[in-house]
């Protein structure tokens, strides 16, 4: 009875010392799961930060004086654009990533808010992304853009020019502006970075206005 007595008391202990260590040890787990789990990324997010498209590498393009390579393009209105309409303008051909983005949307709208010394300065202004025409015109009517922005959905016009670049997993224009002087060749390129953003239209402007002086003074 003794013997039976203690046995009966002794494996319970056991038993329940072992359900212990168990459920102990399967809370730690847990733990550990949830720590590794908020450290790893989210389900589909990037494992580091992507890279800023004005950064990003992009083919060789254009070079200045540069005979610039033709477009034929479709801009918010549907109609054909071509850098031959403009013969004997400077055109600001300006390559942005994407419509309705923070920075893309700083840049037309100092764009748009220079339009009539561009005029004066006998330029014209186009915009090159690779969305499509449906978000062209939702971006050109939403911030009352008095220039063409070309949708270049099949990426060749980007890729002529050397600013076709990834981004994450997708391909955009990275952030360059071309000057064509009126005789159609590459006089600048800029590659318009965060900090240039504000005063690009102005530099540009700056720019045709010198160029403008040499040509004549050259002529």
């Amino acid at each position: 009875m003794l013997a039976r007595s203690a046995s009966s008391l002794h494996f319970p202990r056991i038993a329940s010392s072992r359900r212990w260590r168990l459920t102990a040890f399967a809370v730690a787990a847990a733990a550990l799961g949830a720590v590794m789990a908020s450290d790893a990324p989210a389900a589909g997010a990037a494992s580091a930060p992507a890279p800023t498209p004005a950064a990003a590498s992009a083919g060789a393009g254009p070079a200045v004086g540069d005979v610039a390579p033709a477009i034929r393009l479709q801009d918010q209105h549907g109609q054909w654009i071509t850098l031959d309409q403009h013969k004997g303008k400077w055109v600001v051909l300006y390559f942005y990533p994407k419509d309705n983005t923070p920075g893309c949307t700083t840049q037309a709208c100092e764009f748009r808010d220079n339009i009539f010394a561009v005029r004066k300065a006998n330029a014209v202004i186009l915009g090159v992304s690779v969305d499509d025409l449906d978000s062209h015109k939702k971006f050109a009517e939403e911030h009352g853009l008095p220039f063409s922005i070309l949708a270049d959905a099949s990426k060749e016009t980007s890729q002529r020019y050397g600013v076709l670049t990834k981004f994450g997993p997708n391909e955009i224009a990275s952030r360059v502006t071309f000057l064509v002087d009126p005789q159609g060749r590459i006089a600048k390129r800029y590659v318009v970075d965060p900090a240039s953003l504000n005063g690009h239209s102005t530099a540009v402007l700056a720019d045709i206005a010198a160029m403008s002086g040499e040509k004549s003074s050259g002529a």
